[in-house]
């Protein structure tokens, strides 16, 4: 019976490793990280609802509807993702279920688990803010 345990767990462990690194929390530089990228008082955050690039009324911010200049996401390759942003009708809006970058079912979507969106991929998606 002993044995039978330490398998269950070592099988768990293996399968919940990719889970634990795509969600990154000791990544200073990812947004799943309170005290690094996502930290809600950072200057210039995403998650900061008061800077430029996390206010529901910033042009630049991916939380405004309406926002026409929303941050650009990369993959570590250099390939455009599209615009994390909340506007659903902005072509290249990640929001646009019927927009390349928004399309649960197109490859270069963030949105589609089996493309570019999977999420045991080791591929990071990169967030550029306009400046």
């Amino acid at each position: 019976m002993p044995y039978l345990l330490s398998r269950v767990a070592l099988l768990l462990s293996l399968a919940l490793t990719p889970l634990a690194h795509a969600a990154c929390p000791y990544d200073s530089d990812c947004l799943n990280n309170p005290y690094g990228a996502g930290n809600p008082y950072k200057a210039d955050g995403l998650n900061n609802p008061y800077s430029p690039y996390g206010s529901p009324y910033s042009n630049k911010s991916w939380r405004n509807p309406y926002a026409t200049d929303a941050p650009k996401l990369y993959d570590q390759n250099g390939n455009y993702r599209g615009r994390l942003s909340s506007n659903p009708y902005d072509a290249d809006s990640t929001s646009n279920p019927y927009g390349r970058y928004g399309n649960p079912y197109s490859a270069d979507s963030i949105n589609n688990p089996y493309g570019a969106g999977n999420p045991y991929s080791n591929n990071k998606i990169y967030v550029v803010p306009s400046r």
